[in-house]
């Protein structure tokens, strides 16, 4: 079985040498930037100059991207994967993208006999280090079978959510729950500092009730409560991107998202106040900031 992996960056180089190292199969790969190419090449990897190339000789395909754009160059462009791949490639994309575009994508490929599975990814760039992904896969069970041993090197979980564009759905909504929880954290925070309360203590006695969540003990615990949003670290603008496909979506559906487009709204204050590129939960800072003087 011959592997190839497209988008060496923060997620894709460390899941991509998992699978590099734990599996023994050939991979090749491609990136723009050289660096994650040459430390994946002193790993035995073998680097190749343009998709072309590598959809015309391998297996299955992982893609890892910076979003809807690049993936759709990558397969429908000039030079892509429809263009050049021989039936039979299984195309995997890690990247998290619009369900709409996704199903697009995937009807695309099928017309030239290529399989496709959406496989977005969620947990910490540490976890990507350390193979303990979360991913959420849409596809047929045919092609869930075939793939479920290689993401199994990434992924302490690997989950069929159902058939394709499932696993963005997953995804997405997994993301927009968890900024809608930050966003009542946030509530939280600056109703107890106004009225006096270590913020911390808070959080603390929230974790031991029914208020206590994953985004309480680590968002909450590790970023609102030190005021600490690095660069860097899933920025604003990555959290919109996110959030766009779930309201995207919604409106398709017609249906009315209040809490996701509060959320949004903090996030666009945000973006306007040039913290787009700080840890997301600094939206926080937008619900600070409409306080009343005292």
């Amino acid at each position: 079985m011959k592997i190839g992996f497209a988008g060496l960056g923060v997620m894709g180089e460390p899941m991509c040498r998992n699978i590099l190292t734990k599996s023994g199969a050939p991979v090749q790969i491609l990136d723009l930037n050289p660096a994650p190419v040459e430390r994946l090449v002193a790993l035995g990897a073998v680097p190749v100059e343009s998709i072309a190339e590598m959809a015309k000789t391998a297996d299955i395909i992982f893609l890892s991207l910076p979003g809807g754009l690049q993936v759709e160059q990558v397969i429908s462009g000039a030079g892509g994967i429809l263009e050049n791949a021989n039936p039979g490639l299984t195309v995997v994309d890690t990247s998290t993208l619009s369900v709409g575009l996704t199903r697009r994508l995937a009807a695309a490929l099928s017309e030239r006999d290529i399989a496709f599975a959406d496989a977005p990814v969620a947990r910490t760039r540490q976890a990507a280090e350390d193979g303990t992904l979360l991913t959420m896969v849409g596809s047929d069970l045919d092609v869930f079978n075939r793939i479920r041993p290689f993401l199994s090197y990434t992924s302490s979980e690997v989950l069929h959510c159902g058939p394709i564009g499932c696993g963005q759905l997953s995804k997405v909504l997994n993301n927009m729950i968890l900024f809608e929880n930050i966003v009542a954290l946030s509530e939280a925070l600056a109703v107890c500092k106004a009225a006096g309360m270590d913020p911390r203590r808070l959080f603390e006695t929230l974790a031991k009730g029914s208020a206590d969540s994953f985004a309480l003990r680590n968002h909450g615990m590790k970023a609102l409560v030190p005021q600490d949003f690095p660069e860097n670290t899933f920025p604003i603008n990555y959290a919109m991107k996110d959030m766009s496909c779930a309201l995207e979506l919604a409106d398709e559906l017609g249906i009315e998202l209040q809490g996701a487009k509060l959320a949004w709204s903090l996030m666009e204050r945000a973006r306007e106040s040039g913290n787009g590129a700080r840890y997301f939960p600094i939206l926080s800072q937008e619900i600070s900031s409409s306080e009343p003087a005292s």
